[in-house]
């Protein structure tokens, strides 16, 4: 009986306890999902509040995207009137561009949110306020800049040349990219090929003083020092003092004088031509910006900005005043110290846009200024004054494998000697002016494209991978009415040699093999550097890396033109370096001797091209002459040709398929190192590494976005 009864309340207490113990875990269930509904419902409520608050928030940083210095905007100058309000944006003050006013910051609401919550509570919940990544843009304008703009040279060279490729970027996109260009990759894009020229700011304008340009440039070149400086250089600067149209308000008193004599301002009145006058300023100007020390006079005087008011006061017909502008910029820009203020008022942009001239010496002097100024690819040569590149003059992934060096002559220059042959150039007084080269020339067949340098535009496409300079310096036939009648002695073999071999040092010249192609009396000048180069260890790399030589009719033993100096009218007093050009020359003979022993010594290939027709060497005279008879002109050892032209067109091939042009493409081309196994492999190795890096920086950049 006590048993049933024992049993029943057992069967009794663990049915309660199993309904006790099922009613604790649905409590439990429900306080869980209580408190976790509570939790998320106030994270999403947190989160909504947050995405309202930044909705409704303006970005006043819309311009700053990328925590850039402060941007600026600049006026084209060419534009229509514009409202007083946009003209004061940028100003010039104290000589160098300072902005005066920031971009005004663009209202634009914010509808980035904060993705926290979602991305660690919630990852599988989208936002739906979340703003597309930048990076998925593939030409997203601000990877390309921070790319261009790397500490790794090999990712900066690529980006800029990415960014100088790309043509189909909006107005603004371009716009807000040349605002945030530092001086670098500015230089770079400016040196690219073929740039957009968006990329380019246009330059701040001038300062208006009121006063005429040719009587500040005066004043400025009276305000230069007066040491360090040569007398040709007071030559040219007393001859610009002289020929103003107005007379300065002051009398300096003489300083400026020629022959000890103080200059008379009164006399200084005239009606010579405006751009006559600022012809002779420019001139002088020129001659200053050679001598190192006044160079950041020059600067701090506000030359640049006078030189840009010349630059846009002058027609694009007055080829001479806008050589000398661009030539004195490219003496500047030698020296990195201006680097910053010539970027700053306005150069390169300049620069860049005479890049695309028609007229080749405007694009060699641009060229030379721009190669100055990018120390990134260009580094440590320097372009000094006489010394042009013709080829590369854009920034170019060819390896260099030699210089080729041209050396005018008598009378030449360093474009204009090495034009294409034209039915013009019978006539000798046609190279009677250094400086200007010769326009309108008589193609030699109808339709076919005429060259002013065959040197850029046939060598340079023949043979991509040569570095091809030319040098430039002054020659007279006469000292009758020379351009500047004083210090004949520089002008000899001897002074020119020393001069010009230190500014192809500066140039790098020597650091790889040199093939010289000379004409006339540049032939002589050539030897008389390679002969001084042994003599001279700090020039031993200019000798020992010369593997050939072409003579274009050098006299090697005296020209005929000396002997005629009598008879010409122009030629009654024979300057300096006709007369070292006389028959049984002592100097000469010697030269010749030591010569001889340079290229057996240092085996090198020689290739000279006689002329055999006679030269009218004077207009309105019968008097025609073998400039340099072949018995001159043969050095005894090489290989020799006879060529039937006269000495101006003996460097003046008529086309690609002229002999002339032929053998001189053929030797340099055999003297031309070819690339080793070894060297071919360690490019590849380089090309490989820098482009591994490349892609690893840009994927860093990918995902920095």
């Amino acid at each position: 009986m006590y048993s049933q009864r024992f049993s029943f309340l057992r069967e009794l207490c663990s049915k309660s306890s199993g309904e006790d113990s099922r009613i604790n875990t649905a409590w439990k269930i429900t306080k869980i999902a209580a408190w976790t509904s509570l939790v998320v419902g106030g994270a999403f409520i947190t989160s909504q509040v947050y995405s309202l608050r930044d909705a409704f928030r303006h970005r006043t940083n819309a311009v700053n995207n990328e925590n850039r210095p402060s941007s600026y905007i600049y006026p084209p100058t060419s534009l229509p009137a514009q409202t007083q309000e946009t003209q004061d944006i940028a100003t010039v003050e104290g000589g160098k561009f300072e902005p005066s006013a920031k971009v005004p910051s663009i209202p634009f609401p914010n509808l980035q949110v904060s993705n926290n919550i979602f991305t660690s509570w919630l990852p599988w919940v989208p936002s739906p306020l979340a703003r597309p990544k930048m990076h998925q843009r593939p030409d997203d304008p601000w990877r390309f800049l921070k790319a261009a703009q790397s500490e790794h040279r090999a990712t900066r060279l690529e980006g800029v040349e990415k960014l100088a490729s790309i043509k189909h970027w909006s107005d603004s996109d371009y716009r807000a990219v040349a605002q945030a260009l530092d001086n670098r990759t500015l230089i770079g894009l400016a040196r690219s090929h073929d740039p957009d020229s968006r990329f380019f700011l246009p330059p701040p304008s001038p300062p208006k003083t009121g006063g005429l340009l040719e009587d500040e440039l005066r004043s400025l070149l009276s305000s230069l020092p007066r040491d360090g400086i040569d007398k040709c250089t007071l030559h040219f600067t007393s001859k610009a003092m002289q020929h103003g149209r107005a007379a300065f308000a002051e009398d300096r008193g003489g300083l400026w004088c020629f022959g000890g004599n103080g200059l008379s301002f009164a006399q200084s009145l005239s009606n010579v031509p405006e751009e006559k006058v600022l012809s002779f300023c420019l001139q002088a100007l020129v001659k200053h910006s050679k001598v190192p020390s006044h160079c950041s006079d020059i600067v701090r005087l506000g030359g640049l900005q006078l030189l840009q008011r010349a630059y846009r006061s002058s027609s694009h017909s007055a080829q001479k005043i806008l050589r000398n502008i661009v030539r004195v910029i490219g003496n500047l820009a030698v020296h990195e110290q201006l680097h910053r203020q010539i970027i700053q008022a306005g150069w390169v942009t300049i620069l860049s846009s005479l890049m695309k001239s028609d007229h080749i010496s405007l694009v060699t002097h641009a060229a030379r200024a721009l190669a100055n100024l990018d120390r990134d690819t260009c580094s440590p040569e320097k372009y000094q004054d006489g010394v042009y590149l013709f080829h590369p003059q854009d920034r170019s992934r060819e390896a260099i494998r030699a210089d080729i060096v041209f050396v005018h002559g008598l009378l030449g220059g360093a474009i204009k000697t090495w034009r294409q042959q034209d039915n013009a150039d019978d006539h000798p007084e046609m190279e009677n002016h250094t400086h200007s080269e010769m326009e309108n020339h008589t193609h030699p067949e109808e339709g076919e494209e005429y060259t002013e340098c065959w040197p850029k535009s046939w060598l340079a496409k023949d043979c991509p991978n040569l570095r091809i300079l030319s040098v430039e310096y002054d020659t007279h036939l006469s000292d009758w009415q020379p351009i500047c009648p004083v210090e004949q002695e520089k002008r000899s073999l001897a002074n020119r040699s020393r001069e010009i071999l230190e500014k192809l040092k500066a140039a790098g010249v020597g650091t790889r093999p040199i093939i010289w192609v000379t004409h006339s009396m540049g032939g002589l000048l050539v030897k008389k550097m390679l002969t001084d180069s042994l003599q001279d260890s700090s020039f031993g790399d200019l000798a020992d890396n010369t593997k050939g030589i072409l003579f274009y009719s050098t006299p090697h033993f005296g020209s005929s033109l000396a002997a005629y100096s009598t008879q010409v009218r122009y030629l009654l007093f024979p300057s300096v370096e006709v007369r070292e050009l006389s028959h049984d020359n002592a100097t000469l003979k010697k030269l010749h001797e030591d010569f001889t022993v340079f290229v057996d010594t240092k085996q090198v290939d020689i290739l000279t091209l006689a002329e055999t027709v006679p030269t009218n060497i004077a207009q309105g005279t019968t008097i025609k002459t073998l400039i340099v008879p072949l018995k001159s002109a043969n050095p005894g050892f090489g290989e020799f040709h006879q060529v039937d032209v006269n000495h101006l067109n003996v460097c003046k091939p008529e086309n690609k398929d002229s002999i002339l042009y032929e053998l001189t493409l053929q030797f340099i081309q055999r003297n031309v190192p070819k690339s080793t196994l070894a060297e071919k492999l360690e490019r590849q190795m380089e090309e490989i590494m820098d482009n591994e890096y490349i892609w690893r920086h840009m994927q860093f950049l990918k995902s920095d976005r």
